[in-house]
This record gives structure tokens, sequence and C-alpha cells, in this order.
């Protein structure tokens, strides 16, 4: 699969373990389940993580895009 398009690595990251970096500095990772246009991902398995250690399991979660600084896979 070629990435032309931001949308097109999105998709190519679905299904996937994914590290989310979100305002304030918090770090979220967990498997990619969808987004939408405005960059609104569905995480499942979401763990919130500080210096590369879990401090939380959360599961199922929807972030919203606006929050998001990136995503990497």
């Amino acid at each position: 699969m070629s990435i032309e398009r931001p949308f097109d690595f999105l998709n190519s990251a679905v299904n996937k373990t994914v590290l989310v970096r979100l305002k304030g500095n918090r770090y979220l990772r967990g498997t990619l389940k969808a987004f939408d246009v405005h960059m609104n991902i569905v995480l499942e398995d979401a763990e919130e993580l500080e210096d590369d250690q879990v401090i939380k399991k959360i599961g199922s979660m929807l972030v919203r895009g606006d929050n998001i600084v990136f995503i990497s896979p």
C-alpha cells in the first residue's frame, strides 16, 4: 500500500498498535480501530503511559481529534 495522504497512513494503521501523544504531554497506547475526518479515533486495549510505563489500563475509548498531537505506529 502506497501512502500519499494522511488518511492513507491512518488506514494502514487500523487494527495495529499505535502510540498517541495528546496535548498536555500525555501518551496513550492501544489498537487503532477507527477514525474519522476530524481525526477522532477509537482505541481498544488502551493504556495511559508515563515514562514508557503503563500507569492506567483504560480499555476501549474515543479520543477527540483536537486533543491529538501525533499518532505513531
